[in-house]
């Protein structure tokens, strides 16, 4: 492969990784502090990518403040779904499942009855392209690349200097210990669902601008998503950081080299050989 060809390889790999990361830590975060596995998490990054959609085409908004307003709208939603649906059944993990899948189904059909079922697109403001020693490297994936992990950062850094981030990790370590050194259960839930789902809405936001959106396109982001967590290690967000560059590197580099299914069979047949090896995940505990 050309050294252009290489470089144009990595970076989509890069640009992956910060999408399943994205998506990931939105999952993680949820099953770490509210102990249940979201799996209705596809649906709301799909619904974070309508309203860029809409903003855009409807609202007469550009790419970025849409993307501002869409992130904010769809953490909102994830606040209102942990006070209505997930907070009565916290601890209850089967009750939870069922209340996902059923989220799943009214999420979907709403979608499709106000949207409709055709595939939908916008176009990226982050055209044309960029020259290192002769490289050519495309702006919209490499902003995505820069969102991605400058978003990622500052999560890592809310989670360490802020005491509500404190808290999280309190609450992800031991429940009732934090509740009963005072820590507010209820309110650090509702900002763990705000961040996740506005992080799925800010990957499905750069994921529309670079293909078409559709009312189904959350299963495979949740597909993804889980895959990403059980290669890491359930409830860690280090490990989602963690599988989330493996899978999106091997999504990213592997189709130029053979295809996107052989990529999709070396992406899980890396999953099942390191989970032979360390059961709990990459940087998971027992």
């Amino acid at each position: 492969m050309e050294m252009t060809a290489i470089a144009q390889s990595l970076l989509n790999g890069l640009a992956i990784s910060g999408i399943y990361i994205l998506i990931a830590l939105g999952l993680t975060l949820v099953l770490s502090i509210m102990g249940i596995v979201q799996i209705s998490h596809g649906e709301i990054y799909m619904v974070g990518a309508y309203c860029v959609y809409y903003l855009i085409k409807s609202a007469g908004f550009s790419f970025i403040p849409a993307l501002i307003v869409a992130t904010l709208f769809v953490g909102c939603i994830g606040v209102f779904l942990e006070r209505v649906f997930f907070r009565p059944f916290r601890g209850d993990p089967d009750r939870a499942m069922t209340v996902s899948i059923s989220l799943i189904l009214i999420i979907q059909n709403i979608v499709l009855f106000l949207a409709g079922g055709n595939p939908k697109s916008y176009s990226s403001p982050f055209t044309g392209v960029l020259f290192i020693f002769g490289i050519v490297i495309a702006w919209k994936r490499l902003i995505i690349v820069i969102v991605g992990f400058g978003l990622l950062v500052l999560l890592f850094l809310f989670i360490r200097y802020t005491k509500t981030g404190q808290a999280m990790l309190a609450i992800s370590q031991e429940r009732e210990g934090a509740a009963l050194q005072g820590i507010n259960i209820d309110f650090v839930s509702a900002v763990a669902m705000f961040l996740g789902c506005a992080l799925a809405a800010v990957a499905a936001g750069f994921i529309g601008s670079l293909f078409s959106i559709s009312p189904t396109m959350g299963s495979f982001a949740l597909m993804k998503g889980i895959a990403v967590i059980i290669l890491g290690g359930l409830g860690s967000i280090a490990g989602a950081v963690i599988g989330g560059l493996i899978l999106g590197l091997i999504d990213g580099v592997l189709p130029a080299i053979t295809s996107t299914y052989t990529a999709g069979l070396v992406g899980f047949a890396a999953i099942i050989i390191i989970l032979l090896f360390r059961p709990q995940g990459i940087w998971g505990h027992e």
